[in-house]
């Protein structure tokens, strides 16, 4: 696709509109534990050279997938990693960006979007597009799918990314118009969070549309099992730029890591994702495997509503106090990269911290005493993932090694996040993983997730009542307004603020071991992000 849709900043919004939406910023939280999206790849492991076979499209795929079902299908309404992947093959938006590279291109729509002035855009739908039904895309299913996302009686999770857009009308029979509330010239990118259902079955019946989803994507869906498998068919009436190279696709859910495994090594999968770190050099012998860098952070979060968290010095002792390569090497086998800033190094936004919580136990004490702070007990929370629970004894270890008494709780993320612990602002600390990267990848999308709206800030971890959050929020404003020269200089104050009151703040971020057999897959890329994706792909064998 031409230059113009994929150099769009994603930067430019009006301090009003930007606040209007701050309201929803918060209304979805499944995502905290699985989600993920762009990043840099690491060093490939992979094995052998890449593919030169020719695609034989009447073979099948299969993938090994990690988590089950946790929700429908319904791309208005899933919050779930997996149906999340899936809807990636099932559904389409406008535009839509490629799994793997997040380099954006036209889907539904014929050609970029057309700029007429700052606030009106208009997209052409491809000719011949048609749903899995057999009915006909047109242009009163793409103003629905946009309208129902907007309605805040659907309390849509994606309506917080589109608060740009004021209406959205048809203008002929190929033809929608966009009218937004503020210029936005990142429009085309992100208008690929919306993806385009048929009215006729979304409006009727949205239980049973949720649980059947028919989009326009180069794969149908089949059938699908809470703790079994997810099948596919290819759409052979399929006319987009990504059609299915393969008949069809089962994926099959096994959470058990040891079962993900055992199908890789016997063939009877091409694919899995979130290989144990244990099981990296003993796959990487027989398959490819490569781990990719992602967002993906596993923080700490403080409840400042309760003493003696609520001293910026104690907060700051308990990350001085982390051996934070010693807890890579022993926990993560290596795949993980230290926190030097809210960011990864290898996203766009990038700046090192002003603050960076290299291991210091002679600095962590010295906070403690200068808060007058002895003998502390806490109780440290975690998600019950595999990876996290290898990683917090170290963190007890080295909190231990400062006096600090530490309790480990491992719960489930939904109870975690319950009323009677997070919900509530009943805690201590929580160590878990979190990343909304995969709503997109520019800065103020992953800055606002957290540090936005009332369901972090304020109801998790209690910060939103403090002289820094009010400036971070001015500072937020600015910078979805300014220039991208400006918005550099703003993000990086806001990330030196943030890790010098460490409310949230990553411990590190986390690389993604993905397999798969290069032999047979042809075009397969590793995601930075729960799941797997097979855009492009095909079997050779």
């Amino acid at each position: 696709m031409s230059n113009s849709l994929q150099n769009l900043p994603l930067n430019q919004a009006s301090r009003r509109t930007f606040l209007k939406a701050a309201g929803v910023l918060g209304t979805a939280t499944a995502f905290t534990a699985t989600l993920a999206a762009c990043g840099g790849p690491s060093k490939s492991t992979a094995k052998g050279a890449a593919n030169t076979g020719t695609v034989n499209k009447d073979l099948s795929i299969e993938a090994g997938i990690s988590y089950s079902l946790s929700t429908g299908f319904d791309p208005m309404s899933s919050s779930g990693a997996t149906p999340l992947a899936a809807n990636l093959h099932i559904f389409e938006g406008l535009v839509e960006l490629h799994p793997a590279t997040r380099e954006p291109y036209n889907a539904l729509a014929a050609s970029d979007p057309k700029k007429i002035d700052d606030k009106t855009y208009q997209v052409t739908i491809r000719d011949g597009a048609k749903f899995h039904d057999g009915s006909a895309v047109t242009t009163d299913d793409v103003v629905y799918s946009f309208e129902r996302v907007l309605d805040p009686a659907n309390a849509a999770l994606f309506a917080q990314f589109i608060f740009f857009i004021d209406s959205v009308k048809k203008v002929d029979a190929k033809t929608v118009e966009f009218k937004l509330n503020t210029p936005f010239s990142g429009f085309g990118p992100r208008i690929s969070v919306v993806k385009v259902v048929p009215k006729a079955l979304a409006a009727k019946d949205q239980k049973a549309f949720d649980a059947n989803p028919v989009g326009t994507g180069p794969y149908k869906f089949v059938s699908a099992a809470k703790d079994d498998k997810i099948v596919f068919a290819r759409n052979d009436a399929y006319n987009g730029p990504k059609p299915a190279l393969a008949k069809d696709m089962t994926w099959f859910l096994l959470a058990d890591a040891s079962a993900r495994v055992t199908a890789m090594q016997s063939g009877r999968v091409q694919a899995i994702e979130d290989v144990p770190y244990l099981d990296v050099d003993a796959l990487k012998n027989k398959v490819d495997v490569e781990s990719v860098q992602s967002f993906g952070l596993l923080f700490l979060m403080f409840n400042l509503s309760k003493a003696p968290f609520d001293k910026k010095e104690v907060r700051q002792a308990l990350h001085y106090a982390l051996d934070k390569e010693s807890i890579i090497k022993t926990a993560m086998l290596g795949n993980a990269t230290a926190a030097s800033s809210y960011f990864q190094p290898t996203h766009p936004a990038y700046q090192k911290a002003s603050t960076v919580y290299g291991f210091d136990a002679a600095k962590a004490k010295s906070l403690l005493a200068s808060a007058g702070v002895t003998n502390l007990k806490l109780t440290l929370t975690t998600t019950d993932t595999a990876w996290v629970k290898d990683v917090a004894p170290l963190i007890k270890k080295n909190w231990d090694a400062i006096g600090v008494n530490t309790t480990l709780e491992s719960l489930a993320s939904a109870a975690v996040y319950a009323p009677d612990k997070v919900g509530g602002l009943k805690y201590d600390v929580v160590a878990a993983p979190g990343d909304p990267s995969v709503f997109g990848n520019d800065a103020d999308i992953l800055l606002s997730w957290f540090f936005r709206g009332d369901t972090w800030a304020k109801n998790r971890f209690a910060w939103s009542g403090s002289a820094e959050y009010k400036e971070v929020q001015t500072k937020l404003n600015a910078a979805v307004a300014a220039s991208d020269a400006d918005a550099k200089v703003l993000y990086k104050e806001i990330v030196d603020i943030i890790a010098d009151a460490v409310p949230l703040y990553p411990i590190f971020h986390r690389k993604l071991p993905t397999a798969w057999d290069g032999k047979k897959l042809k075009g397969f890329q590793p995601l930075p992000t729960t799941g797997v994706a097979f855009i492009g792909v095909g079997r050779t064998s």
